[in-house]
């Protein structure tokens, strides 16, 4: 059986302000600091085999702590990069809720159908995390691997090592410095 441990980066500026942060690179809070080094605790009794992280700095910060005084080697990887949300950056997620309601109420339903004026399109980043979690999971079979991805790029890669629907992105935007582990049979879909 191969384990996959969710890890989401500690908080940061944006997360605690509720905004999109999306490919924006910054820096965990102390909040998010403190989360981390909780993450880390709670995991620290898990033989990690491999660990990898989305390129974005709370990720890389996030996966230090988890990297036992450096007992593991950190893999970062650029499929691995949150979503591009392109005009929606820095943004408040309330205010884009009421400027734009349809949009905001569409983005939570059907996802798939909105792209943020001048970013990523939903499917282009699903194709991206299959490819990057088929990469990882040829690397080994059974054991233990750690992918520390900040939302909603966590939710992506949740749907499909779950093979379940995305859910509500903006549930997800601000959510970080939890974890979950994700238990995959031996010749299951990756």
């Amino acid at each position: 059986m191969l384990r996959i441990i969710l890890v989401l980066p500690g908080a940061t500026d944006l997360d605690s302000q509720g905004r999109i942060k999306g490919s924006l690179d910054v820096p965990m809070n102390a909040n998010g600091s403190a989360q981390a080094k909780e993450t880390a605790e709670a995991l620290s009794e898990e033989a990690i085999d491999l660990l990898f992280c989305s390129p974005c700095l709370s990720a890389q910060q996030t996966a230090e702590q988890l990297a036992k005084d450096g007992q593991i080697k950190i893999r970062v990887l650029e499929e691995l990069r949150n979503l591009d949300r392109g005009l929606w950056h820095g943004r408040l997620i309330e205010e884009l809720k009421e400027s734009q309601p349809r949009v905001y109420r569409q983005w939570q339903e059907q996802p798939q159908t909105v792209c943020p004026p001048g970013g990523e399109a939903i499917e282009d980043a699903q194709k991206r995390v299959q490819k990057a979690v088929r990469k990882i999971c040829k690397r080994k079979k059974s054991g233990t691997i750690a992918l520390v991805v900040p939302e909603p790029l966590a939710s992506l890669v949740r749907s499909h090592l779950e093979i379940a629907e995305i859910g509500d992105l903006w549930a997800a935007e601000c959510r970080c410095g939890s974890w979950e582990a994700i238990d995959l049979a031996a010749g299951a879909p990756q």
